[in-house]
């Protein structure tokens, strides 16, 4: 199992070849979990994420006659371009193979710091399998995503600064994935603060340590947000550090940590991805195992499509109330929409979409259907508008 001789050593090796990420209280986070909340900015990482901490330490530890074979690494998109980014300052040849499903930007970012991408396979375990007999095939050295001290150690190097940086804690909360930043940063914590309540988040459908401390589960799988942690297994080595210092894991739903990718923008002003947002998720989704404790948590990467970051944000304001859709029955002449308009205008509302449907929705041919995206600032302002246009109109939500 590796020690923090391991990770302070790798923190000397990689010093100035990644960023010492900003650890911020955060007092919007506080106000809205009830906790005393404290980041690890690793969304700001030259890849956007903390995976090329152990990209770099295993790296620098190769020999010359394996740096010249080339590497290769399979990750959904993180691992990739830590891997990618550090062959390239090392003039080392890589080959990451990436699973079908991964993000188009992952797949271009990686490409960009010089790798060679594959896509194969439609699960981690596929792509898995793939690169490593590719690797065997053209005698490559195979750069684990977490199942590796060198990686570990080199994760654990977040954990290292930020309980430089943070002053006291009572809970250090971490995604779990492979387990290669959990076990790493527990290595760390429990060495310089070992008072500290250690809590591994897992999302649903990936979640083979939700009995833990019992036995590994055999999860189901399936698409998700977080597809930086969708891992069907953790490593070997990860899961024996974990057992041997971790107090608990917690398991979250996909809405969860979409609201949670949502609070961190609105409130934090950070990009997170949906991995990144998993341990402010297990926050939101426990708020009594936090309330009044001193939390810490990295954002453990920000690399989130943008179509899909713009489509979290609006589905949680659809929760949230601020987002207000509704059906109108309303009777066909000239007139009846700049009244509506009117109406929602007068009420503080702002129309963000409309549909305007005659022939085949309408109950009469003098009528019509209108579906109408409407702005409120909250569930209650949603309240009144609807209100008001139920003073002339049928209206449903819809």
């Amino acid at each position: 199992m590796i020690c923090m001789q391991d990770i302070t050593a790798a923190a000397e090796r990689i010093r100035g070849k990644v960023i010492r990420t900003p650890t911020v209280a955060s007092h919007a986070l506080s106000m809205a979990t009830g906790a005393d909340i404290t980041l690890k900015l690793e969304n700001l990482q030259a890849v956007g994420s903390f995976k090329e901490r152990g990209a770099a330490n295993k790296l620098a530890l190769l020999s010359p006659e394996e740096r010249a074979r080339g590497v290769i690494a399979v990750s959904a998109g993180n691992h990739a371009q830590g891997v990618a980014r550090h062959a390239s300052l090392l003039g080392i040849d890589a080959v990451i193979v990436m699973p079908r499903f991964t993000p188009g930007g992952k797949v271009v970012r990686t490409r960009n710091w010089g790798a060679r991408v594959v896509l194969e396979g439609d699960s981690f375990a596929e792509a898995l399998a793939f690169a490593q007999d590719l690797q065997a095939r053209e005698g490559r050295t195979f750069i684990h995503p977490y199942d590796d001290p060198a990686i570990m150690a080199g994760q654990g190097t977040c954990a290292l600064e930020l309980l430089e940086d943070a002053g006291d804690l009572d809970m250090l909360v971490v995604p779990i994935g492979g387990g290669g930043l959990l076990s790493g940063c527990a290595v760390a914590a429990r060495a310089l603060r070992p008072g500290v309540r250690l809590i591994g988040v897992e999302v649903e459908n990936y979640d083979s340590l939700s009995a833990f401390p019992g036995p590994a589960l055999q999860p189901n799988g399936g698409a998700t947000i977080a597809e930086g942690i969708a891992v069907l297994q953790i490593g070997q080595q990860t899961d024996e550090v974990i057992r041997k210092l971790v107090d608990q894991v917690l398991v979250v739903s996909e809405c969860a940590i979409e609201n949670a990718i949502t609070l961190l923008a609105e409130g934090a002003k950070q990009v997170s991805e949906g991995a990144g947002a998993a341990a402010l998720a297990a926050v939101l989704t426990y708020p009594e195992q936090f309330k009044g404790r001193k939390v810490a948590m990295p954002i453990s990467g920000g690399n989130i499509d943008s179509r899909i970051l713009a489509n979290t944000l609006m589905r949680a304001m659809l929760r949230d109330g601020r987002i207000l859709r509704l059906i109108m029955e309303i009777p066909d002449r000239p007139g009846v929409l700049a009244d509506i308009a009117k109406t929602i205008g007068d009420a503080g509302g702002n129309v963000i979409e409309v549909s305007h449907q005659r022939l085949f929705s309408a109950p009469s041919v003098q009528a019509a259907v209108l579906e109408i995206m409407i702005e409120a600032r909250d569930p209650e302002h949603a309240a009144t508008i609807t209100t008001e246009l139920e003073k002339s109109y049928t209206v449903r939500r819809a």
